[in-house]
């Protein structure tokens, strides 16, 4: 205990000395401090400086106290390269942000419960953890963050993944406790997390460097193959000693069986197991040719005469492993819908428990070691850990990522509280009712994994052709052989090996998933994540799409749609309103400008308004009730506006200066500038377009119309189970679409034909979507159903290709026109052909 505590002294301490356990200095408006101070920039993070903390004839300037905290650590610990690294990646410009340190002392990553579920043993004693770090974004975080040995005694080692921000951690427990590393991290600026999901993406790791392994040993043998056929080929043009060519051809055979016998493996077995199940799909002709192609290679090299195959086998496992591969890449995104609850409840929990004298102690502890009937405490600005029951206080609490109800709700008392919702104003006393999976977000993401499970895998066109295919090419070779068994026996085998070899479907095999990769990544490259070539299927053809209005249609925040009245109160207003966090509050503020007055005297009434005095005015801003309740008089008449506002699906707040009514402001989740557009454009393309809202049906309706969605066809109020419903039975009848970016739209996003994310919406629904697009609004909606169009008339091209291809080189090779070395040398040319036309075409970003 005694060395812990001087580990967690020699840093954090130093933080402590100077104040740098707050993050942001409080009571002055952010906007006009940085104004006064572009000219001083701060020391750890190069970010403005507020002109309320310059220090004149102070060679070091900090924006905050954090960022102070940190910089002392980093200094105290002979760590300053860390800064000449960080300017040197990002070239001298602004390198971050400023450092939010919280100060928490994260305990709970002591508790045993933390312990069992994320940490693991290492050599010696030693412990490991990972851990989801925030703020990590240059190579200098991890020159800094792998010297954490050198800032805390007791550390191993440190690792970071800077794709994933993940770090891993190694300490001696005996030493050093986790917490105090966890705050060591939080004091520099990276604010730890436990990374919930690591042992199933280690097992996915595994999976992966088996392909990558598989790949490697195939690339290996495909080089050395194609070599050594390069000097065979070579030999056939001028003379080579006859013990050279039999070097070349034994050397190709024991490469080329390797290659067969282990990466190739995969598709024997696959080819295998459809033959007992008496199902065809691609890798049989594919498993077919190479049996075929090798075992007469091996003969032919044996009896030291006949053509071998050696280098088009190998470079076709090779390039068919590498499809593969990408193609598993891009199915593993389905999986990630298990993992999604992670993403809605905080890692930690406030829970309130009696001390040893019977006092009140509250302490911090993992969500997952909470039990009904635990009380917790939820302060304003965190998230609620689980499902349970207002016992104390009074707060308005946003929904908007379950339910889509755009304003915050208030509860007191009694009332039902839902995990992954945020507490807005005032702290929160909560009796758990329900925790994990049994919670209402819990069974949220169930349902999204059943929809994900029975969503029918679709079947891709090359194998519904190669299910044909397969049994017309053994068929053929079959008649080949016994046709030439009366014609010529001599070249009877010979010439049903060259059918084998010169229709071996590695065209039909890589023109599906080849145009849709190529497609996939230039889709990536215009803001558009595509999970998977299916999605592109499935865009092709027009049918239903349903929108969400919150962030979808909407900017999905309020913000100020109307100003009737007095102009000269809105410095007034924003000055009252600037100190609370309450949603009016902040648009309000935000919206009207700024003030440069502030308040000498401000009450606020939970869920009503706020009062007080500014600039000498009496002013008070609320709800109409509130304002009404004041007896406030109306000389100009502004009544009328609040029921106007009202039928507009806006929110409106009246504003009271000296007794009577000054203004009245109305607002709303304004329309995004894009979307009326995108409507128009979806209907173009063939899409019924209908609005499913978990807003009041009023305000939906508002905005629906506004972007020109038919009025039978918006629908409010809707809760995420009843989107769920309306979207399963909408895809028992045709294609449908279903675009959302909150929480309460993963379950119908996974459910839908095809789910569409748009940006800055919640990660559930991000992970249960098959289609990410990096912009907000439904500006790229329409561009990928186009891009996807493009897409399946290039993929109808290619097997047209193939199939001609195969059809025009079997009848050669049937009729003896076309001998083995030939078939060799032709085959290729299918996969090249396609390979050129897959990247030639203009799927997204363009035409084909």
């Amino acid at each position: 205990m005694g060395t812990d505590a001087t580990n967690h002294q020699r840093q954090i301490d130093v933080a402590r000395a100077i104040g740098g356990w707050r993050s942001e200095p409080s009571g002055k408006s952010p906007g006009r401090d940085a104004a006064a101070a572009v000219a001083v920039r701060c020391s750890h993070c190069a970010s403005p400086v507020p002109a309320s903390l310059v220090e004149a004839d102070q060679p070091e300037q900090f924006c905050c106290h954090g960022c102070r905290a940190a910089y002392a650590v980093i200094h105290s610990c002979g760590l300053e390269r860390y800064y000449r690294l960080r300017d040197r990646a990002v070239d001298g410009a602004a390198a971050g942000a400023p450092v939010r340190s919280t100060g928490r002392r994260y305990s709970e990553f002591d508790d045993d419960v933390f312990a069992r579920l994320y940490c693991r043993d290492g050599a010696a004693g030693a412990k490991c953890v990972e851990l989801v770090l925030e703020g990590v974004h240059c190579s200098a975080c991890v020159w800094l963050l792998e010297k954490l040995p050198s800032l805390m005694p007791g550390v191993v080692e440190a690792r970071l993944d800077l794709r994933r921000a993940t770090l891993g951690v190694t300490w001696m427990p005996g030493a050093v406790k986790l917490s105090s590393i966890a705050a060591l991290l939080d004091s520099l600026g990276y604010r730890p997390h436990p990374a919930r999901d690591m042992n199933a993406r280690r097992l996915r790791e595994a999976e992966d460097r088996r392909y990558l392994v598989r790949m490697a040993v195939a690339g290996a043998c495909a080089g050395n193959a194609m070599l050594m056929a390069l000097a065979l080929y070579a030999g056939l043009f001028d003379w080579m000693e006859s013990s050279h060519v039999q070097l070349m051809r034994w050397a190709s055979m024991v490469v080329t069986v390797v290659s067969l016998m282990w990466p190739g493996r995969v598709f024997f077995t696959s080819a295998w197991a459809a033959l007992r199940t008496r199902t065809a799909h691609l890798d049989v002709p594919i498993a077919l040719a190479l049996a075929g192609g090798g075992v007469w290679s091996v003969v032919s090299t044996i009896r030291g005469t006949g053509e071998i195959y050696f280098d088009t086998l190998s470079v076709l496992v090779f390039l068919l492993l590498v499809g593969r591969f990408i193609q598993h890449r891009q199915q593993r995104w389905a999986s990630d819908a298990v993992e999604l609850l992670f993403s809605l409840t905080p890692t930690c929990a406030r829970r309130v428990a009696a001390g040893p004298s019977g006092a009140e102690v509250i302490e911090d502890v993992p969500v997952e070691s909470l039990a009904v009937g635990d009380i917790v405490e939820v302060r304003a600005g965190d998230s609620f850990p689980a499902d349970g029951e207002v016992v104390r206080g009074d707060s308005l609490v946003d929904q908007s990522l379950l339910t889509g109800e755009s304003r915050p709700v208030p509860l007191s008392s009694g009332a039902p509280a839902v995990a992954g919702a945020v507490n807005v104003t005032s702290t929160l006393r909560v009796r758990v009712s329900a925790t994990g999976e049994h919670t209402r977000a819990g069974r949220l993401m169930r349902m999204v994994e059943e929809c994900s499970q029975r969503r029918a895998p679709i079947v891709r066109l090359a194998d519904r052709i190669s299910s044909y295919f397969t049994v017309g090419m053994i068929g053929a070779a079959a008649v080949t052989l016994v046709a030439w068994l009366f014609i010529e026996p001599g070249r009877a085998l010979e010439n049903a090996v060259a059918l084998l070899v010169v229709t071996c479907p590695c065209a039909l095999g890589l023109a599906t998933p080849l145009v849709l990769t190529v497609a996939l990544g230039r889709a990536a490259r215009a803001g558009m994540l595509i999970k998977g070539g299916d999605v592109i299927q499935r865009l092709s053809t027009p049918g239903r799409i349903f929108l969400d209005k919150t962030g979808t249609l909407t900017f999905g925040r309020l913000t100020l749609a109307r100003w009737e009245g007095d102009e000269s109160v809105k410095p007034l207003v924003a000055a009252i309103e600037a100190g609370s966090n309450h949603p009016v509050a902040v648009a309000l503020a935000r919206d009207l400008g700024g003030s440069d007055v502030e308040p000498s005297r401000s009450v606020q009434t939970i869920g009503s308004g706020v009062q007080g005095e500014v600039d000498g005015r009496q002013i008070a801003v609320g709800s109409p009730a509130f304002v009404r309740s004041r007896g406030a008089a109306d000389p100009p008449g502004l009544w009328p506006s609040v029921d106007l506002m009202i039928r507009e699906g806006l929110t409106p707040v009246v504003v009271e200066a000296d007794g009577e009514i000054a203004a009245v402001a109305g607002l709303g989740d304004q329309v995004r500038p894009d979307s009326l557009a995108a409507v128009r454009s979806l209907s173009e393309l063939g899409w019924d377009v209908e609005v499913l809202s978990g807003d009041h049906p009023s305000v939906a309706a508002s905005i629906g119309r506004s972007v020109g969605v038919a009025e039978g066809k918006i629908r409010g109020g809707v809760s995420p189970e009843q989107k769920l419903s309306v979207v399963r039975e909408s895809s028992e009848e045709l294609p449908t679409v279903m675009v959302g970016d909150g929480v309460n739209d993963a379950a119908s996003l996974a459910a839908a034909g095809v789910g569409i994310a748009v940006h800055g919406g919640a990660e559930a629904s991000l992970a249960a979507a098959d289609v990410y697009l990096n912009e907000p609004g439904l500006r790229g909606v329409a561009d990928l159903i186009e891009g996807s169009r493009r897409t399946m008339r290039v993929i109808w091209r290619n097997l047209g290709v193939s199939v001609v291809y195969n059809l025009t080189a079997g009848a050669l090779a049937v009729t003896g026109m076309m001998n083995p070395l030939i078939a060799a040398i032709v085959m290729p040319v299918s996969s090249l052909t396609v390979l050129v036309l897959a990247f030639r075409s203009r799927s997204f970003g363009g035409s084909s």
